[in-house]
């Protein structure tokens, strides 16, 4: 029977690369991440854990507005890694805590000593893990720079690792040759995790003005659109690597999760339904993913992970 709390039901608790979360359910980085009040309010909303907007080494404005519009299929938006920069984060992060779910925070750089510089500050602040995201679309030689090929995400990987002691997790973009060649090298390089995917490149022109809508003009494409992109990157990474996977794309309803789950995911990440939704939809996913679990006779999450990937 589900309960009031559905997030705290002991059947959807999960371990992966040193974490432990009441619930299998994640903050996606850019979503409710800029403050350590927002971060705090997903928690007590539901979530099993939370991971900041992404944070690089100075404070950076981003790109002009408009910077994030509701199309028919999702969301485009292209923020430009817009963040306070690392020195100004620290409360932020204290505050986030005390909605006593792991924190993970997400970090990029320009370079892979920026990447190391912002990794080994997050750790100093309390960060429970970090994300590197590695998948930007929409900045140049930021982090997507770095995903392109296996030999530059592994360096990164491997220094950032050298550096720090807490978990490391990599954010993936579909933008490469092979996915799959990528996050087997940050396998190599010893990361803890792996999150598939980031938003993908996109963009909308208006046809009366006969310009394109987003200020930057390209941007990242989120939100329902992306999921079957998401879970078929998801499906061929977990078949080639030992590392938990993390789904990220499209994901708004237990059924979704679910999807994820039976590909071998380990836990997801929900960003853009928080929009339609609300900041319940931890809760609400949670319960819809137990209802599932109650329907066919199983007793906790892990027993549906992966099958898919047998049959």
């Amino acid at each position: 029977m589900v309960a009031d709390k559905p997030e705290d039901d002991k059947r959807l608790s999960i371990t992966f690369a040193g974490l432990k979360l009441r619930n299998p359910l994640i903050l996606a980085s850019g979503i409710l991440g800029t403050s350590g009040s927002s971060l705090r309010r997903v928690a007590e909303s539901g979530a099993g854990a939370v991971v900041t907007k992404s944070i690089g080494k100075v404070a950076r404005e981003g790109h002009r507005n408009p910077s994030v519009i509701k199309i028919e299929q999702g969301y485009l938006n292209a923020i430009g890694l817009a963040n306070p920069g690392i020195e100004n984060f620290k409360e932020e992060i204290g505050i986030a805590r005390q909605g006593n779910v792991p924190v993970i925070g997400s970090v990029y750089g320009f370079s892979i000593h920026e990447f190391v510089e912002v990794a080994k500050a997050m750790q100093s602040y309390g960060a429970d893990a970090i994300e590197l995201n590695l998948s930007c679309p929409n900045v140049a030689k930021a982090g997507a720079f770095y995903s392109q090929n296996e030999e530059l995400a592994y360096e990164v990987v491997k220094e950032v690792k050298k550096s720090v002691s807490f978990p490391v997790i990599v954010k993936l973009s579909i933008h490469t040759k092979d996915i799959v060649s990528v996050a087997k090298a940050c396998e190599e390089a010893k990361c803890d995790a792996i999150t598939a995917i980031n938003t993908i490149k996109a963009m909308k022109i208006d046809t009366k003005i006969k310009m394109p809508v987003l200020g930057n003009k390209i941007g990242g494409l989120s939100g329902a659109c992306i999921k079957p992109v998401a879970l078929a990157a998801v499906y061929e990474i977990v078949k080639e690597v030992k590392v938990p996977v993390i789904g990220c794309g499209g994901i708004s309803s237990g059924e979704d999760a679910v999807e994820f789950f039976l590909a071998g995911a380990r836990a997801v990440q929900i960003g853009s339904a928080v929009a339609e939704r609300g900041v319940s939809i931890f809760r609400k996913v949670c319960g819809e993913i137990l209802s599932y679990l109650e329907e066919n006779n199983y007793e906790h999450i892990g027993e549906i992970m992966g099958i898919a990937q047998v049959r």
